[in-house]
């Protein structure tokens, strides 16, 4: 899983095994799919130094975070804001931290010696500082009965504390000749395992406080992290020698063979609540999900942007697909191999929000969250000219006229801007009769007409003159999120959130027949099939639906099967099936003479899906890019993750 872009330094699972965080040298804490390995929404940004601890709440509203800035801060998994003000009270950087069972209490250890409890609901220090250790407090750890706690120092040594006194329990653990680096407990909390820069591993019986056996030696650098599986039986531990090792409890050896494909020190590992799955962090700045049986790898996605990908096209020539992100990069794709081509484009400071190709395929043209619309040379990579500054807000949309001159773009600034390709100026506008963001513009075939869509109307302009034609086409009581020319250019397809969608002739501006009505919440997607006699709409309500254009009647029932919002659909190029996808993390085909869902869904949570030719192209949350060939769908098990 990659998207931080330095070390790792700390994973957790949340309690019921969906998501995983990560905490990182460059500051920020992110979220993560357990299943697809995508990242979720946005880092969370606020930290002014290195993350060194993440953990979830027990009932994973939130996320706790200490950082070398001397800061704790609560997180809410959700929204990714953070709550209140930074937890402050360490002089020093904050090493380790920690929620107690019930979820009520934070417990937090630091380069300044000492251990602090702090109350998650009014986020204030609780009691005095715990104080003991005389050297940087590395690891602490609630007891799952929430009575002790454990803590790990450069000292040497490892301390258990009464939570209900703040006193500490018996005589420091000693034996360790290095740091200890990580404690755990055990599920029934009557063992404790540490992990030191000693190499070595140790088990300590709580209640004798007493070391069981002799140490554990197999790892041939520090012992970084050390956790136990659910089972009780084995812990796992990861090592700056590179490697992941599962170790029996009882006999003390090493249960399986070592993992052993990061390139760089590990720094944490977290188990799964099912115990089959092991989370490693490391130095080498990703996040790596192991099989705890076999061992092996489980593939994840994330192989290029860092965030959601928000905007996809394809090269004139088919050959290549660029893509836009919220990690405000734009890749290039191999459409055959599936890979990234060169490194990512580097110059938009915020989200890529659109991009597109220019006919000719020279130059890729993209509109960003920084206001900024940017032009990149293919061959060259490099950016050209300077950025067209002009809207005032993120620019939602951009498209290349069909002679590669201008370029169109339509902003939340609520204009409409044409520009000059060759000398990056404004040819005229910018266009401003919306009075809302411009969610989607759209060219007809010809070139000869720009149509937007904002407000409750859609308008139509003269692409070459920025000309307004006509009045509004008025209709919609709500916001118009999507439109598209029919293939003959004579017609206009929308979609909006009061739930229709209206047919509009692009002559007259006049509404074709009544709404088509059956969705019962927002219209996000709207599609003619290649003939023109067909429209297929995707709603939030989590249907798809058939229409015929030119009676407006709803063909066959509704296509259901999402569990979540419909983002997009899109025909297939012969008009046989429909492609959709979901917020619900799937991709579905269907079948349009059987009105039936065609084979099992993709699980993967996809923004937009485009059928050109014989390829299926899917723009997701991941960084990857996938294709099948819709004829051979049935053979290659379409939705493996193998195509």
């Amino acid at each position: 899983m990659r998207g931080h872009d330095t070390d790792v330094h700390s994973v957790a699972f949340s309690a019921d095994g969906k998501y995983i965080v990560s905490g990182s040298d460059d500051h920020t804490i992110r979220l993560w799919d357990a299943d697809t390995g995508l990242q979720v929404g946005k880092p969370f940004e606020g930290h002014t130094d290195s993350v060194t601890s993440v953990a979830f709440s027990p009932d994973i509203k939130y996320i706790v975070s200490g950082s070398d800035d001397l800061t704790i801060r609560l997180w809410n998994v959700q929204s990714g804001a953070q709550l209140g003000d930074a937890l402050e009270g360490h002089s020093a950087p904050v090493l380790s931290v920690a929620f107690s069972p019930d979820g009520t209490r934070v417990v937090s250890g630091s380069r300044d010696r000492t251990i602090r409890f702090w109350d998650t609901e009014t986020r204030a220090q609780v009691g005095n500082p715990l104080r003991g250790h005389s050297d940087w407090v590395k690891s602490v750890i609630f007891s799952p009965d929430g009575k002790l706690i454990a803590s790990g120092s450069f000292d040497k040594t490892i301390r258990l504390w009464s939570t209900e006194t703040g006193t500490q329990r018996g005589l420091p653990l000693r034996f360790h000749s290095g740091p200890v680096l990580s404690v755990a407990f055990s599920p029934d909390g009557r063992r404790l395992v540490s992990g030191s820069k000693d190499k070595l591993i140790q088990l300590w019986d709580v209640e004798l406080r007493a070391r069981i056996r002799e140490p554990i030696a197999g790892h041939t650098h520090s012992v970084k992290s050390v956790a136990f599986l659910p089972d009780g039986k084995r812990f796992v531990s990861g090592s700056e020698d590179k490697t992941i090792r599962i170790w029996d409890m009882e006999t003390g050896t090493q249960a399986s063979n070592c993992f052993g494909e990061h390139t760089e020190s590990v720094l944490s590992v977290a188990l799964s609540p099912d115990g089959k799955f092991i989370a490693s962090g490391s130095a080498d700045d990703t996040v790596r999900l192991w099989d705890v049986e076999t061992g092996a790898q489980v593939d994840n996605p994330l192989v290029g942007h860092m965030d959601w990908i928000r905007s996809v096209a394809f090269s004139p020539d088919g050959k290549l697909v660029v893509l836009g992100s919220d990690d405000m990069t734009i890749q290039l794709w191999d459409v055959g191999k599936g890979t990234a081509v060169g490194k990512p484009l580097l110059g938009h400071t915020d989200s890529v929000l659109s991009v597109a190709f220019s006919p000719d395929g020279k130059w890729i043209a993209s509109g960003s969250d920084d206001t900024t619309i940017r032009l990149w040379d293919l061959e060259t990579r490099s950016q050209i000219g300077s950025a067209h500054h002009g809207h005032t807000q993120s620019v939602l949309s951009v498209t290349f006229s069909p002679n590669g001159k201008t370029i169109a773009s339509g902003s939340e600034d609520m204009t409409i801007r044409v520009w000059d390709v060759v000398t990056g100026e404004p040819m005229y506008g910018p266009l401003s009769d919306h009075t809302s963001p411009v969610w989607s513009v759209a060219l007809s075939p010809d070139g000869r007409y720009i149509a937007s869509a904002s407000d409750q109307i859609i308008q139509l302009w003269d692409a070459t003159t920025g000309v307004r034609i006509g009045t509004p086409f008025v209709g919609h009581t709500h916001l118009v999120k999507a439109v598209a020319f029919s293939p003959d250019g004579k017609t206009i397809v929308s979609g909006s959130s009061d739930d229709t969608i209206r047919l509009w002739d692009v002559a007259t501006g006049a509404q074709r027949g009544d709404p088509l009505e059956g969705h019962t919440d927002w219209v996000r997607s709207v599609a003619f099939s290649p003939d023109g006699k067909v429209i297929v709409s995707g709603s939030s309500n989590k249907t798809i639906r058939l229409w015929d254009a030119d009676t407006g009647v709803q063909l066959g029932n509704h296509l259901r099967g999402h569990t979540d919002r419909v983002r997009s659909v899109a025909f297939s190029p012969d008009g046989r099936h429909v492609v959709s996808g979901s917020d619900d993390k799937t991709i579905r085909i269907w079948d349009m003479e059987a009105n039936a869902q065609l084979g099992t869904p993709r699980a993967s949570r996809m923004r937009s899906v485009i059928l050109a030719g014989q390829w299926i192209i899917l723009a997701s949350h991941s960084e990857t890019l996938s294709q099948v060939r819709p004829t051979s769908i049935h053979r290659l098990n379409y939705f493996g993750r193998n195509w």
